[in-house]
């Protein structure tokens, strides 16, 4: 079995879409917050939303490596 060739052509286009899917959670999420009166529900939206917040900064970072690694492909 051949493994897939490594295709990075679309990378920085869908780790931009999961973050743009991450934020519109994050905004969904906080509208819950304002909307529910459940503690316990508006401690564990606000956990994930923290743990959203994180992998944004991952994916922010990511999306950066891809770009420079894109960029030295075409100076290659």
């Amino acid at each position: 079995m051949k493994p897939n060739p490594d295709n990075r052509a679309d990378n920085t286009d869908r780790i931009q879409h999961n973050i743009d899917m991450t934020i519109d959670n994050i905004h969904r999420a906080n509208e819950m917050i304002e909307k529910t009166s459940d503690p316990k529900m508006k401690q564990t939206l606000k956990d994930k939303n923290e743990r959203r917040q994180d992998a944004l900064d991952g994916m922010r970072n990511e999306i950066k490596d891809e770009a420079a690694a894109a960029k030295n492909r075409e100076l290659q």
